[in-house]
């Protein structure tokens, strides 16, 4: 198992990963990630020197991702944790903890005190999940991902 950071050849399979997720979960579509071009472009969107995207890969297959980003209209020192997906078989062994941990790190190295997230009630589980990481419900959104589809806003101090 080899965590990375995103290459462009992982463009198209990162895009199918995450589109996937939304199809298992039947989570909504229109105005979420499903439905962003940047989607198909991960590699691209993460040249942004405040941002790392992380691909987990397992002999060529790639697993899941997790990243931060610094989305537009963000409080000064917030990142959004972003593109956080993992294949149904990369689930519940850890490989998610593990994907978030390094991510948020990177947000510390970066320079970040904060980390927003944007989600959906479908991830339940990925609630949870941000819950016992330490991050807490917020009553509305912060900046402009662009996502309006969602409606679970969560954040946590570093």
């Amino acid at each position: 198992m080899e965590i990375r950071r995103v290459k462009k050849s992982d463009n198209k399979h990162l895009a199918d990963l995450i589109r996937a997720a939304f199809v298992e979960y039947d989570a909504p579509r229109k105005g979420t990630v499903f439905s962003d071009p940047a989607t198909d472009n991960l590699y691209e969107l993460f040249q942004n020197k405040k941002s790392i995207l992380w691909v987990a890969e397992n002999g060529g297959e790639i697993l899941g991702c997790c990243g931060i980003y610094p989305t537009d209209g963000l409080p000064n020192g917030c990142a959004e944790l972003v593109k956080f997906y993992l294949l149904a078989r990369a689930r519940g062994n850890g490989l998610g903890t593990k994907l978030m941990k390094q991510s948020i790190e990177s947000a510390k190295e970066l320079g970040y005190s904060e980390v927003y997230i944007e989600t959906l009630p479908e991830f339940d589980n990925a609630v949870g999940m941000y819950e016992r990481a330490g991050f807490e419900k917020l009553e509305k959104p912060l900046g402009d991902s662009g996502h309006a589809g969602c409606d679970i806003w969560m954040i946590k101090k570093l």
